[in-house]
């Protein structure tokens, strides 16, 4: 009887054993996962709990991205977040890709200031982004402005009569099959066609002339489809500062009260960057651009094929 009485002691005794080296595991697991979320968080440019700016760089060509759009609006209900660095260096882009990233921004600095500073190029669409702003720096060397729309349309029937090939084409009206790539453009195809040009332009100089504030009678003098220098805009009212993004910091500090040591913190997508993500959801004119700069580089593939036809639609781009 005493020796089975020792061995229920041991017995016991080691089950406790188990049990707290079991709490012991649990508790180490909690910690490891507290300690890998705090060094995510420090890892988006300090502790997310912090008051911080987001700073969003907007650079090449403006498609639609609504995961932009989203980021945006997300960063906006933040109460962490007291304001946005806007960063451009961009020619433009389409149309529809400008219009949301535009209405994205003016709904963040309906209720948070906004900052832009400018690059080497913010122009068309990448102009249109930065009206919405509070302020707008760029350098003095900064190609911006180029309001206007631009809708182009190939045309390979000559082409296709010269090697013999006819290609039968039914359409429910005839507007229907207009533009085409295998007929020339009609006079009422183009009577329409300008007439869409003509709406988004308006669209185009709605948004300049609310978000600058100006006569939208001026916005249409400056808006013929030039680029302007930063020097040259500061004048006429399309920016408001030759500076860097330092001096918007320093802006911030002195009209809106935000402290020029805050934290910023990239807004930016944290999916996978790899080229086939990127490049899954392009159109084709845009998997051409895609497939030239694998093989010769980037610059040179942009170089090589035109930016409004990496676009599909009406384009707002300024084209050197």
């Amino acid at each position: 009887m005493s020796l089975e009485a020792d061995l229920l002691v041991d017995r016991l005794r080691l089950k406790r054993r188990l049990t707290l080296w079991r709490v012991l595991a649990i508790l180490a697991f909690v910690l490891a996962l507290l300690a890998v979320v705090g060094l995510r968080a420090r890892g988006h440019g300090g502790l997310l709990a912090q008051p911080h700016l987001v700073r969003l760089t907007v650079d090449g060509i403006i498609t639609d991205d609504a995961t932009r759009v989203d980021l945006l609006d997300a960063a906006r209900k933040d109460a962490n977040v007291r304001g946005l660095i806007l960063a451009i260096d961009s020619p433009g882009g389409s149309v529809a890709g400008g219009e949301a990233l535009h209405d994205a921004v003016a709904r963040f600095a309906a209720v948070k200031p906004v900052v832009v500073v400018m690059g080497g190029t913010a122009a068309s669409a990448g102009y249109m982004i930065a009206v919405p702003a509070a302020r707008i720096f760029a350098s003095n060397a900064t190609l911006t402005g180029s309001i206007g729309v631009l809708l182009q349309s190939p045309d390979v029937s000559g082409l296709l009569d010269k090697v013999g090939v006819n290609v039968d084409e039914l359409v429910s009206g005839p507007l229907k099959g207009q533009p085409s790539i295998v007929k020339p453009l009609s006079a009422d195809g183009r009577a329409m066609l300008q007439g869409v040009v003509a709406d988004l332009f308006d669209q185009f100089v709605t948004m300049v002339a609310a978000g600058r504030h100006m006569d939208p009678a001026r916005v249409r003098q400056l808006a013929d489809g030039r680029p302007y220098t930063g020097r040259q805009a500061l004048p006429l009212g399309l920016i408001d500062q030759i500076g860097t993004e330092q001096d918007a910091r320093n802006w911030l500090a002195h009209a809106r009260a935000i402290p020029a040591g805050m934290p910023v913190r990239p807004l930016r997508r944290q999916d996978d960057q790899s080229w086939l993500h990127l490049h899954m959801t392009r159109t084709k004119s845009q998997l051409l651009v895609a497939a030239l700069g694998l093989l010769l580089g980037d610059d040179v593939a942009k170089n090589l094929v035109p930016q409004g036809l990496a676009l599909d639609g009406a384009v707002s781009v300024w084209q050197p």
